[in-house]
């Protein structure tokens, strides 16, 4: 059998969420299949080291323009020129035109429940935005055209069902993310240092990974930070990754803090392997979204051994279990009440750590990849049988 797997954005420099489940997905699939070959299309970029070829993995580097075109007219050509079987897509879209049987990754469908101007004024970069829309425009024709589409939890596969009126369908199914091994409890002084001076990380923190999407309720968790700090007169401060400074003096400005910047350490981009050493350092991880299809993040933040304050709402009680400290989003004050417990109840943090542990090491990327590898060969063996 002959796979393709669409891996557009796997050499790009600063990868997110998309990028890292497809990289883990291509990694455990050499590990635990020696015998059907597969080709990765991706785009060419800087990290082109991140992936390497074994003997029946190709990397095949496809020029072809911007994500559209790329995806509409390069990906499918290459696909079938290969003598793909099987095409995955990784990223929510894949191609209309080709014959090849697909199977589609639906990490969520949030673009989907906005109008194109809500999209277009929201607070999300122009990036997002144009990619918010034509995911819009795409994914229903999607939807149509795939074989197989898998989502990442049983509450995002219930929400695209009611979505798209094809609850019971057969088409439609969920296969969890995984954590990566090395998010584990970092100990060793001289790399905790390290990242620590890298990263300007202070001696007393929380950490969050907001950015300007508005899901992840960038606004709400500020105004937290900013009670918690007028209620207790902490020396704590935020360290947030990757957000822009003029973004941030925004939102200050409408929670009526703008004296919060001093308090919030903006890291930039942080490459994957040095975040354990950031999780393992802060005192509580807040992970507070107001919609996550999955949450790999938090999984991250238990495996090294740090509690969790996460929502009440969409995938993350699915997810999280009994390991976090559930809040309703939309109310800051229970998000700056859940940091206070953490912090004054050492009996009540220690047990969220060890909960946190054991939860994390329920999901992995090997049993993620297994199930797909079922997918492909059950896919090709009914598409065999129709011929």
């Amino acid at each position: 059998m002959v796979i393709g797997i669409e891996g557009q954005r796997l050499f790009r420099e600063k990868k997110h969420g998309m990028d890292m489940v497809a990289l883990e997905l291509i990694k455990n699939l050499q590990a635990i299949d020696h015998k059907n070959k597969y080709y990765i299309f991706v785009k060419p970029d800087v990290d082109d080291s991140v992936l390497k070829e074994t003997a029946n993995f190709k990397i095949i580097k496809l020029d072809g323009g911007p994500y559209p075109t790329w995806e509409q007219i390069a990906l499918p050509k290459a696909a079938k020129k290969y003598g793909c079987d099987v095409l995955h897509c990784t990223s929510n879209t894949a191609p209309l035109f080709t014959n090849i049987p697909l199977i589609t990754i639906l990490h969520d469908i949030i673009y989907m429940e906005s109008d194109y101007l809500k999209i277009l004024k929201s607070s999300a970069s122009t990036y997002q935005k144009f990619g918010n829309v034509y995911r819009k425009l795409v994914v229903p024709r999607v939807l149509k055209k795939s074989t197989k589409v898998i989502t990442v939890s049983h509450f995002e596969k219930n929400r695209i069902g009611e979505f798209f009126g094809i609850n019971g369908n057969n088409k439609l199914d969920a296969i969890y993310n995984g954590v990566s091994e090395h998010f584990k409890p970092v100990t060793n002084k001289e790399e905790l240092q390290r990242v620590k001076e890298k990263y300007n990380l202070p001696e007393n923190y929380f950490f969050f990974l907001g950015n300007t999407d508005p899901k992840k309720n960038t606004k709400g968790t500020l105004k937290a930070f900013s009670d918690f700090l007028k209620q207790t007169g902490s020396n704590h401060k935020l360290v947030m990754l990757d957000y822009d400074k003029t973004e941030l003096n925004k939102l200050l400005v409408e929670i009526n803090d703008t004296n919060l910047i001093n308090h919030i350490i903006l890291t930039g981009y942080v490459i994957n392997t040095d975040l354990p050493a950031i999780y393992s350092q802060c005192d509580v991880f807040l992970y507070p979204s107001l919609r996550e299809s999955f949450g790999i993040p938090m999984l991250e933040a238990m495996g090294c051994n740090v509690p969790v304050i996460t929502s009440n709402t969409s995938s993350m009680p699915e997810v999280s279990g009994d390991a976090a400290h559930i809040i309703n989003p939309f109310n800051p004050e229970e998000i700056t009440q859940g940091i206070i417990k953490i912090l004054n109840n050492e009996e009540y943090k220690n047990s969220l750590c060890e909960k946190g542990l054991k939860r994390s090491q329920q999901f992995s990327w090997k049993n993620m990849a297994k199930g797909y590898l079922k997918l492909y060969e059950l896919i090709h063996s009914e598409n065999s049988i129709k011929q």
